[in-house]
């Protein structure tokens, strides 16, 4: 009985092993010095499709919300490549220096990167927050040839009217001489650079262009983003999906998991997996 218990351990742990993704943790050049990025694929497949995921504003690849979404992600046979910004986590740069546009120029080193992997069959892009703007205005400029599903969590455009008013996070400046930097009520100081170019970026006008699936998730309680901006979002699209949440917050943290499960559920319908 004890030599089949262990045995039966024993392939237990060999079946887990053989389902865990292999994970790649690598650098690549991005707009303002070296991107830090984690590569999880699977285990002996052929062909998989790859989501690229992108966190928000003074976020990192490591946030439990996306790390979660990773490994739903992966134990359904699907890839995922997460990456820090310019000035956030592990990567190069100053967050000083951060700005959308130096963003997007990342994020299009980034999909040059899986764009050239080995046995990926289609590519896909989840972001959150400022994230979900920056994967929303790429996948616009790159079209549903490339990007083949799309999903925005707590999608974040308003920076472009708070930053027009003089008004990020509850911090008010002059935007007719706008000053070196701000600070935040956290103490986090944000550049003159993102400050004098958000108000320009033209998200909604730029994201539009893509005609492949999107799902939105944002929730009615969110207090740092409100819910009005991911029905905004979802309104450019033809092919879209507004999940509405109920008492979470920006980062659902109240059950992250299950928000998880319910975008997981929609990429692999979308990507047949």
């Amino acid at each position: 009985m004890k030599k089949l218990l262990l045995l039966c351990v024993s392939l237990t742990l060999l079946a887990a092993c053989a389902s865990q993704p292999v994970r790649k943790d690598f650098t690549l050049q991005g707009d303002h010095g070296k991107l830090s990025a984690v590569l999880h694929t699977p285990k002996n497949k052929k062909a998989y499709p790859l989501v690229i995921i992108a966190h928000g504003f003074n976020a990192n690849k490591e946030m439990d919300l996306l790390t979660n979404l990773s490994q739903q992600l992966n134990a359904r046979g699907i890839g995922t490549l997460l990456f820090d910004f310019n000035g956030h986590g592990a990567s190069e740069g100053s967050f000083l220096d951060m700005t959308i546009p130096n963003e997007l120029e990342d994020a299009r080193r980034v999909y040059a990167y899986a764009a050239k992997l080995p046995n990926v069959q289609s590519i896909s892009m989840a972001g959150h927050s400022m994230g979900a703007v920056v994967v929303a205005m790429l996948a616009g400029e790159l079209g549903a040839d490339k990007i083949k599903a799309l999903v925005l969590m707590s999608p974040a455009p308003e920076l472009t009217e708070d930053t027009a008013k003089g008004n990020l996070f509850g911090v008010r400046y002059n935007t007719k001489n706008v000053p070196r930097y701000i600070t935040l009520p956290n103490g986090l100081k944000v550049g003159r650079a993102f400050l004098t170019t958000t108000p320009r970026v033209k998200i909604y006008e730029t994201a539009q262009r893509y005609t492949g699936p999107v799902l939105v998730v944002h929730s009615q309680d969110d207090q740092l983003v409100p819910y009005r901006y991911g029905v905004e979002f979802s309104q450019i699209y033809d092919s879209v999906w507004l999940e509405t949440l109920h008492g979470f917050d920006h980062n659902f943290t109240q059950d992250a998991p299950a928000v998880n499960r319910e975008i997981v559920k929609h990429l692999a319908a979308k990507l047949s997996y």
